[in-house]
């Protein structure tokens, strides 16, 4: 028998943590503001492109097990209450704004009964929990305890259904009071997955605050390591691929984000470690994050270099240059341009005067709406066609699959630059291309 759950923010991380508890036998009720988004939930439709999702949101309506609101009153029956609001960058700053998780917390606690649980999913800056218990316990009527837990997500966008229905850890924050009781209810919510043997580590609440962001900072600390190495590989004329493979056998390292290229981006990883880095320093500890201000610096200066590439290519005719950049979202099977490492680089190139055309599988509805600088084509075809330079920025498959031969009667310019290193450089050199490729040494056309 499942529990009764409420789910409060149905951003990305909201609406698939609400459909995937349906799908885990639980009746379920998810809250937003937003009247546009729920409306789309109820009637089945995913808000964000993610593999997966539309389908749990039509097997769950018609269950009868999830359903939409607007009205938090709606969540006042819910025995469990997950709040999965955003933490975004502030303006101007690297801090995280935690204004909607307190705002949603505020809301929750008037609504909560006796031996519900509210847990936390957002990504918050350590320190943080104990004020939002302080939230709670203000704000709970009389004769009704604040239990909170904090429960980090670890979602890979792309892989986020998968990621929630079968993770590879959970991770319990409590406090003394009351935790023997909140563990044993969390326990009840992810049965299925603790009974085929998923890790379960209960902490305290700063330990499980630092968690994702501690992850966060040490994947974009190898992903910006390897792109630093692909800097000296560029001056040295080694092959940074070559080299990854190579350190990557080693056990202690590994392979995985060690794929040199334009660098990351999107909701998580550049937003969590500037806001922990702004976290450090309110600590009086900037020597002991002073390491991620170069793991960020390196980021964005891969993108610089994708850019002096395609000026370098064009010369003095950059004005007016037709350059077909691929990808919008910031990573494949995602519609999510947030910190884009494509769209950078194509709003960078327009501000030189460039006429770039961007196309993207699945990100072009929301790029057109939120980042209009830069042209958007509906097909890689009129991306293509005329175009002297080809710059592939985001590693879709459709990309991946391309015919090197047909593009090349496409062209105007045999030029690509590579800045995923996702292509056979040599197919793409048999058929005319000069193929630039980030950390690795330019191959000429074959002749």
């Amino acid at each position: 028998m499942g529990l009764k759950i409420s789910v409060i923010g149905t951003g990305y991380l909201g609406a698939v943590h609400a459909a995937c508890m349906a799908e885990l036998g639980h009746d379920v009720v998810g809250v937003d503001t937003d009247v546009l988004k729920i409306e789309a939930l109820a009637a089945g439709r995913s808000p964000i492109f993610e593999p997966g999702l539309p389908e749990l949101l039509v097997s769950a309506r018609a269950s009868g097990r999830l359903r939409w609101s607007t009205d938090i009153a709606d969540v006042a029956d819910a025995d469990v209450h997950f709040v999965c609001v955003g933490t975004p960058q502030k303006p101007g700053e690297y801090a995280a704004n935690t204004d909607y998780v307190f705002g949603a917390f505020a809301s929750l606690a008037p609504h909560m009964k006796a031996g519900s649980v509210a847990v936390g999913k957002s990504t918050v800056p350590v320190g943080t929990v104990p004020r939002v218990l302080e939230v709670l316990q203000a704000g709970v009527c009389e004769g009704v305890d604040a239990r909170l837990i904090w429960n980090p997500e670890f979602l890979r966008e792309g892989f986020a259904v998968k990621d929630t229905l079968t993770p590879d850890r959970f991770v319990y924050g409590v406090e003394r009071e009351f935790a023997e009781a909140n563990v044993a209810r969390l326990d009840e919510v992810y049965a299925r997955a603790l009974a085929a043997g998923t890790p379960r580590l209960v902490t305290n609440f700063a330990t499980a605050e630092l968690v994702k962001v501690s992850a966060n900072a040490f994947l974009a600390t190898k992903i910006s390591f390897i792109n630093s190495m692909a800097e000296v590989c560029e001056a040295s004329g080694g092959d940074v691929v070559a080299l990854a493979d190579a350190i990557g056998h080693d056990e202690r390292i590994g392979r995985k984000f060690l794929g040199a290229g334009v660098g990351f981006g999107g909701g998580c990883l550049p937003k969590d470690i500037r806001a922990f880095m702004a976290r450090g320093e309110e600590l009086g500890l900037a020597e002991s994050v002073e390491f991620l201000r170069t793991v960020d610096a390196t980021n964005v200066r891969r993108r610089s270099r994708v850019v002096e590439l395609v000026r370098d290519v064009l010369g003095e005719d950059v004005v007016g240059a037709p350059v077909a950049v691929l990808g919008a979202a910031f990573k494949p099977n995602s519609d999510d341009i947030r910190d884009s490492p494509a769209l950078d680089v194509a709003e960078r190139l327009v501000a030189l005067g460039v006429d770039v055309r961007v196309h993207d599988p699945e990100a072009l509805a929301v790029a057109r709406a939120q980042r209009p600088g830069p042209g958007y084509v509906d097909t890689v075809d009129e991306a293509l066609v005329g175009a002297r330079v080809v710059v592939l920025l985001t590693e879709w498959q459709v990309y991946r699959d391309l015919d090197p031969a047909d593009v090349a009667e496409q062209v105007a310019g045999r030029v690509l630059i590579d800045g995923r290193n996702a292509l056979d450089r040599q197919r793409w050199a048999e058929a005319g291309f000069t193929v630039h490729a980030l950390g690795r040494p330019t191959i000429p056309p074959a002749s």
